[in-house]
């Protein structure tokens, strides 16, 4: 009874994550796509207007789009992708835990044939291209595309300028300063750090932490196997001790391990903490939404290495029931026009015009971002070595928040699946 309990239980969360009525219907003239942008993002903005392209330019084909959530699909995709459920193009998370995954499990289709006739392979600096490309083991950085991203991301410091002027707070450029920072917040009774230890982003500041005692090497042996990887080293240890420490010295509330992105960012929003360690995914919308105070970013300071890639992308499930017209879509995300709309609205893009950014916070934003390529900078993300991974990080991430287990247990907790996906690979 137990087992059928579970069977049918999983059937629902499969008809759950394909949405009321499933896609039984979709035919040569419906195109599926599914996304987890906000609408008021810049992504969400942008992809709306290339559906109303596409649809523009393939007379009586309609769009039917689902917004989903960013953890449903996580959790979910393995399940609706093996289904007659997929859509026919949808984003997806990108590194060798998802995207190399089912890549790996045969559910996603090769796109190098229409990289390289469609051009996209030209678009993509090579430093973006290492997570549209995964080899046999799903381990990205060489083999088959796909995946194809149409913007670039990665994690930064959001601030209330309008909190730090008040307390005589200059932008930080080293970790000291920015502790110090943190201190003085704390001595007038704020809590300066927004975190969300329900999801994605308190793993974010643990790699950061890593990041800030981390070279190349160190970040190509744990993303790409390239050599042994040891969770008890000099950069682990830092950032799980200091992760430990700022929680005990109040710049982030015990409570934020029950706090999922999204009221992370409502929180940042509404000013009740002074400083937000996330995405630029974030940039966009928070523009709009932000009416209260003045705020901007800036780089997490003295690291050369951080979080970040090419941003999440197109993938073309294998059941897809319109390969081409999902190849169209994707091409049409890839165009000029809605490259300088990703722009405008304050997204990252990756083939835009070379026109300077209307708003002076998005000019910030894009500049850190050349200069992160430019140093060879971009670290990818804490989650992405093995399957489940992210489940660790989150796991791993909420018991230093709490106080459940001390650094050197969470640190051990998350050597061991990744160790056992080393076997998995052949490594």
């Amino acid at each position: 009874m137990f087992q059928r309990v579970r069977i049918v239980a999983l059937c629902a969360l499969l008809l759950a994550a394909a949405g009321c009525g499933g896609s039984g219907d979709s035919d040569a003239n419906t195109l599926e796509v599914w996304h987890y942008e906000a609408p008021n993002s810049a992504m969400g903005i942008a992809w709306q207007q290339a559906i109303k392209e596409f649809e523009a330019s393939h007379p009586g084909v309609k769009v039917r789009f689902q917004e989903k959530g960013f953890e449903q699909i996580q959790k979910t995709a393995p399940m609706v992708l093996n289904s007659r459920e997929a859509p026919d193009v949808l984003e997806y998370n990108k590194g060798n835990a998802t995207t190399g995954l089912l890549s790996r499990q045969g559910l996603l289709s090769d796109l190098s044939e229409e990289a390289g006739k469609r051009g996209w392979d030209k678009l993509l600096a090579p430093g973006l291209q290492t997570t549209a490309k995964y080899d046999e083991r799903g381990v990205m950085g060489s083999g088959k595309w796909f995946g194809v991203p149409n913007y670039a991301e990665y994690v930064t410091v959001y601030y209330n300028q309008d909190a730090f002027r008040q307390r005589g707070i200059a932008v930080p450029t080293t970790l000291a300063e920015l502790t110090a920072a943190m201190d003085t917040f704390v001595a007038a009774g704020v809590t300066p750090l927004s975190v969300g230890g329900a999801e994605y982003p308190a793993q974010h500041v643990l790699y950061q932490l890593a990041l800030s005692k981390a070279d190349r090497g160190w970040v190509d042996r744990f993303q790409r196997y390239t050599g042994p990887v040891d969770f008890h080293d000099a950069a682990w240890s830092y950032a799980a001790e200091t992760f430990a420490e700022w929680v005990r010295k109040g710049y982030l509330k015990n409570t934020a391990a029950g706090v999922k992105a999204e009221d992370m960012g409502a929180a940042f929003t509404r000013g009740e903490h002074p400083i937000m360690i996330s995405g630029s995914w974030w940039h966009g919308r928070l523009a709009k939404e932000i009416t209260g105070f003045q705020w901007s970013t800036f780089r997490w300071p003295g690291n050369k290495l951080s979080a970040g890639s090419a941003g999440n992308h197109w993938v073309v499930p294998q059941g897809s029931k319109n390969k081409q017209l999902a190849y169209d879509f994707i091409d049409i995300t890839m165009r000029k026009g809605i490259q300088n709309k990703l722009a405008e609205a304050g997204a990252i893009a990756v083939a835009a015009d070379p026109a300077p950014a209307a708003d002076a916070r998005t000019k910030v934003l894009n500049d850190d971002f050349t200069a992160l390529v430019q140093g060879d900078g971009l670290a990818f993300y804490p989650d992405w070595p093995a399957p489940g991974y992210y489940d660790a990080m989150v796991s791993g991430t909420q018991k230093l928040i709490t106080g459940a287990a001390p650094p050197h247990q969470v640190l051990t907790e998350l050597a061991k699946p990744y160790q056992e996906n080393l076997a998995t690979v052949g490594k």
